[in-house]
């Protein structure tokens, strides 16, 4: 099927497969209703012996996914099936926003209208965070009080200083001529504006009229795998060495939670300004990595997942958006459904046994026996988790038993800057290189969750090292890590 057809199917239950001509890399056997891989790209149904030749080859034949695995979307299939295109990563760059916006503990406290024993919950809140003192955020979050600064142009302005500065380097980096960027994707939650968030990039530089451009909104703060995974798609329909531009950001200052609900104090202490832009390419001229996969996870068809993160109005009226007291629980069954769709893909065959022998073995016990948890450090050299909190750090620390070392670049990213949404990874990925961490064949492992409930994986793996530490951690590097208070975990040996 063509390029075009193949991304309008992505999403649905249904895959269809060419029987003739060019090919999916994966086919159904209707003998014992399996989907088998290909090789090389290719694929061909699988009859019994003697049997006729299908009278419908060289029709599209419409195969229904087995329902275990609708719950993952595995857009994998470039690395693990042999179609010829992969997505490689250019130079990008994270925003370091203004010191003016710095946002201290006290300020956060001050500025918002709590007395008593709400007050003392931000406290105690914002002490166990892991946040630290240079974190930074929109420029209402500096006034007293900040919701009646919290208007549109306030937003605007914010959204055009994080992604305008974060572009504006990216281009004096790579030296890539504006006119050259045929794809655009954006990604920004809570803050929708008309004319659209792409709209915006393209009048401030002047982008080409025919550019194929998407904002994505309300993914939460796993969109920007999502929109990497989009950017992908939609280069494998586009003439080979075309390019992807990526913006991942959160605008917070429409946003500001004045009220007194708990659990919408929550996303108020913990998010902070920020964002990333990505270049993407199908050419290996300039590449940095290369992706080889891709897995999407959602279980939002569990009410408890659905609304485990939920923006609504409290008693008052006043918009927020709430973290529920199952969050935590939820992020850790996202992530085990995630690491069962993943674990095939980047596993060695020793750790794919062990895990398929302890699966076999909690089914037949009916669940009396624990699941092995892959060592995944004999896939991964660097893991970048998406920075949304103390507590979701220490829950996937703990699920996959990593130690300290790797769990760092999350840790020190949201000590220094904050829960800065789908934008997290690509300045953990800046703190791995600002350290002289990642070397030629590292492979790193992108984990991102958000709302709905989503956790997200993209593996990368190095082609060319940085050259240079420049970037958000700049000027501070040299200062982490910083030691951080937190539930130890059982590592690895």
């Amino acid at each position: 099927i063509r390029h075009h057809e193949f991304i309008r199917n992505l999403q649905a239950p249904q895959i269809c497969l060419q029987a003739g001509g060019r090919q999916l890399p994966s086919h159904h056997d209707h003998t014992n209703g399996r989907i088998h891989r290909g090789c090389g790209g290719k694929a061909r149904a699988r009859r019994g012996r003697g049997s006729a030749p299908s009278p419908y080859a060289g029709a599209p034949l419409l195969v229904r996914l087995p329902p275990c695995l609708r719950t993952h979307h595995v857009s994998n299939i470039a690395a693990a099936e042999g179609v010829p295109r992969r997505l490689r990563l250019l130079p990008w760059h994270s925003s370091l926003p203004h010191p003016i916006c710095v946002i201290r503990g006290a300020r956060t406290r001050s500025t918002h209208f709590q007395r008593g024993e709400h007050l003392r919950f931000m406290s105690r809140l914002l002490q166990s965070s892991g946040l630290g003192e240079e974190t930074c955020g929109p420029t209402p979050a500096l006034y007293i009080p900040p919701h009646k600064y919290c208007t549109l142009d306030a937003a605007r302005e914010e959204a055009e200083l994080v992604v305008f500065s974060a572009m504006d380097e990216l281009f004096s980096k790579t030296n890539v001529p504006l006119d050259a960027i045929d794809i655009l994707v954006v990604n920004c939650s809570c803050f929708n504006p008309t004319p659209s968030f792409t709209d915006m990039i393209v009048n401030k530089y002047k982008l080409r009229g025919d550019i194929r451009s998407v904002h994505l909104s309300g993914m939460g703060c796993s969109a920007g795998l999502i929109s990497v995974e989009l950017a992908r798609n939609l280069l494998r329909a586009a003439p080979r060495g075309a390019r992807a531009l990526v913006v991942s950001t959160e605008t917070l200052s429409p946003h500001l939670y004045v009220g007194n609900e708990r659990p919408m104090l929550l996303p108020y202490c913990l998010f902070r300004m920020g964002g990333a832009a990505v270049l993407l390419s199908t050419s290996a001229a300039n590449a940095r990595f290369r992706l080889t996969a891709t897995v999407r996870t959602t279980t939002a068809a569990d009410d408890k997942s659905y609304r485990s993160i939920y923006q609504e109005e409290d008693g008052k009226g006043n918009k927020g958006a709430g973290l529920s007291m199952d969050l935590i629980a939820v992020a850790g069954r996202t992530l085990k459904a995630n690491i069962t769709a993943i674990a095939p893909i980047v596993l060695p065959i020793s750790e794919q046994l062990l895990f398929a022998m302890s699966f076999v073995a909690q089914k037949l016990s009916s669940g009396r026996v624990r699941l092995y948890v892959p060592n995944f450090l004999t896939a991964f050299e660097h893991f970048c988790i998406h920075a949304g909190g103390s507590a979701v750090i220490d829950e996937v620390q703990r699920s996959l038993g990593l130690s300290d070392k790797h769990v760092e670049p999350s840790r020190m990213t949201l000590h220094r800057f904050g829960n800065i949404s789908s934008s997290s990874v690509w300045y953990e990925l800046a703190y791995i290189e600002a350290k002289g961490r990642m070397h030629d064949g590292d492979r790193v492992w992108m984990i991102g969750f958000g709302s709905g409930f989503k956790c997200n994986s993209a593996v990368w793996e190095c082609i060319v090292p940085a050259p240079n530490s420049n970037g958000p951690w700049a000027g501070c590097i040299h200062r982490y890590p910083v030691l951080i208070k937190s539930p130890k975990a059982k590592p690895r040996q």
